[in-house]
């Protein structure tokens, strides 16, 4: 089934021949958006694979790439590959220690990279590097252009022979051969490099986009780190397609890249819709009098309208015509806020709550939700237009088989699935079934309309003393969707009952403070504050009243900060590491169950 797929070296000179795209690739420069057209990305993936070449690297060799998502990094990925060598992405702003890890494991001769703190990042870890001969960089800094070689100097320069080296070589590239390495974020333990073919890749670009008509009219925002296969894939169905890709280097500059580059097309995780529905209601509580009132309106007809716009349900005629009206007031504002064009919102990477799903398409926002995994390239199943049911991951992608077995675990089966982990036989034989199928280590379900649901990590689902199995995400979800609770982490393996750590939204909690003529201490203190408390346990309440007795967090624990990438608590894609936040809160957590049970070991951090 393989072959079936060309390599994404021939299909990106199939796309610059076919499309001929004047704006292929678009970034944010001081004076505003600039852009490269397909001509051009082609002769700067040219450039850059002669330079390789001519540093020795050949077919199979590892090269890494450390930068965040910019044209150039899509030049340095489309170079390796046309020499049937391996990319192997590292995350823009990892950690020295993880990048020595990637780079000394995979054993990559060479790194492009892209940025002064790349540069130095790795400069700082020179001494530590076993394979690494040599590193390209573009916008290094000054004390280090004599240290590397200059990303700008090699692709200055363009012959025609280069173009006709890159295309002989691009031709002899096999779909089989491997692509790329990459690293898994590691919450679960040591990273392992996952192993994906030209196939494996190409056919998630292929079979993954099948549904969402795509066009050369529409456009693409690419800000999660191309270092993770979701968005890399994505930027390929664009690339491959004729489509334009915008690219934003940092994810605080997204709400102003949505306003100038009006999107069509949008790739996120579920903590990105999290954060804009936070805003959205942030924003409309800062309004006074009538305004607040409207919008207070507009969100309680958006509620109701749920049944309608998400699900399909029928509508009485008042209820048509009060949405008819907020869309005119209000919805229009929260669209435009995202650009006014957005037509796919894809989300993936993570459960996204089903509230949160319907909230945005009952205001006319469409919020289709996949899922997948690194080892699968990443698409397993997605939602589409016309195909899709909210609180679902939608159906398997063509060519792709799910199973589920005795246990709930999804089994995969496709074009999509991995070659094996890196220098790991035993890893790879154990995440494989003996007929072939791979072990997701999600549970799920497929309802009686072929859409799959997923219920949580098989190794996150906690067991209380009394034997229940509780999954920790949905709860997670329900919580988050409170205009007052901005993250939750549920906690309770092998304890009396569950309970929860919960990080407030000051902002809209101290406003209901003011609403109620109280006074609001800063955000430091106002987690002992009983008004807190009370927002929290009220909003606790309501939110799990559907839950079953034994998945209702008895108890609660505030927390004055969210949980950060820089502070270990994220991976790069925004999932959470329990294991770390349930060590760093280990005395916290230990006090919800003080009274009930005797004392644990306590764990280093």
């Amino acid at each position: 089934m393989a072959t079936e797929y060309p390599s994404l070296a021939k299909q990106f000179l199939d796309a610059v021949d076919n499309y001929a795209n004047p704006r292929m690739q678009m970034y944010r420069a001081a004076d505003g958006w600039k852009w490269y057209a397909a001509a051009d990305v082609l002769r700067r993936v040219a450039s850059l694979a002669r330079a390789l070449s001519e540093l020795g690297i050949k077919e199979g060799d590892r090269v890494a790439i450390f930068a965040p998502n910019s044209p150039e990094w899509h030049v340095a990925d489309f170079a390796i590959l046309g020499l049937g060598a391996t990319s192997v992405p590292i995350y823009f702003n990892e950690s020295a220690d993880r990048l020595t890890y990637i780079l000394n494991d995979s054993g990559a001769r060479i790194v492009v990279a892209v940025g002064e703190s790349q540069a130095r990042t790795l400069w700082a870890s020179r001494d530590r590097l076993q394979a690494v001969e040599q590193v390209i960089c573009a916008n290094a800094p000054a004390e280090l252009e004599s240290e590397v070689l200059r990303y700008e100097t090699l692709v200055a320069t363009s012959l025609d022979s280069d173009l006709t080296d890159y295309r002989r070589r691009a031709a002899e590239v096999s779909g089989e051969q491997l692509a790329t390495i990459i690293y898994t974020s590691g919450t679960t333990g040591e990273p392992k490099g996952v192993m994906l073919s030209h196939a494996n890749l190409a056919s998630n670009v292929v079979d993954g986009f099948e549904g969402y008509a795509l066009t050369t009219a529409d456009l693409g925002l690419s800000f999660l780190p191309l270092a993770h296969v979701y968005e890399r894939v994505i930027d390929l169905g664009y690339i491959l397609r004729g489509i334009s890709v915008a690219y934003v280097d940092k994810i605080e500059n997204v709400p102003q890249a949505l306003l100038e580059v009006k999107p069509t097309f949008v790739a996120a995780v579920p903590r990105f819709y999290e954060k804009i529905f936070a805003n959205i209601i942030e924003r409309g509580h800062r309004e006074t009098g009538a305004k607040r009132a409207i919008f207070d309106w507009a969100i309680r007809v958006a509620e109701k309208s749920v049944p309608w716009k998400a699900y399909g349900k029928d509508a009485p005629f008042p209820l048509r015509l009060q949405w008819s009206l907020a869309n005119k007031l209000v919805y229009p504002k929260i669209r435009e806020g995202l650009g006014g064009r957005i037509r796919v919102f894809s989300s993936g990477g993570g459960p996204l709550a089903p509230e949160l799903a319907a909230f945005y398409w009952s205001i006319d926002v469409p919020v289709y939700q996949g899922y997948g995994l690194t080892e699968t390239s990443p698409i397993v199943s997605a939602n589409l237009p016309g195909k899709n049911k909210v609180g679902t991951v939608g159906r398997p992608i063509k060519n792709v088989e799910i199973r589920i077995a005795e246990d709930g675990e999804i089994l995969v089966k496709g074009p999509n699935v991995m070659q094996g982990y890196y220098q790991k036989p035993e890893e790879t034989r154990k995440i494989f079934t003996v007929d072939g199928w791979l072990c997701t280590g999600d549970i799920g379900r497929v309802d009686e309309d072929g859409y799959l649901l997923i219920t949580d990590r098989k190794k996150e689902l906690l067991k209380t003393a009394a034997g229940k199995f509780v999954a920790p995400a949905p709860i997670e979800n329900l919580l988050k969707t409170s205009t007052c609770i901005t993250n939750a982490i549920v906690v309770g393996d092998r304890r009396k009952f569950v309970a929860a750590l919960i990080v407030p939204n000051f902002v809209t909690i101290e406003a209901e403070a003011r609403k109620a003529g109280r006074e609001c201490p800063a955000a430091a203190h106002l987690i002992n504050d009983p008004f807190m408390r009370e927002v929290i346990s009220r909003e606790m309440e309501r939110l799990t009243a559907g839950l079953a007795q034994y998945e209702r967090p008895k108890r609660f624990a505030l927390l004055d900060q969210d949980f950060t990438y820089a502070g270990g608590e994220l991976t790069y894609t925004m999932k959470v590491k329990r294991r770390v936040i349930e060590q760093r809160y280990q005395d916290v957590i230990a006090r919800l169950y003080a009274d009930v049970e005797e004392p644990r070991p306590q764990t280093r951090a």
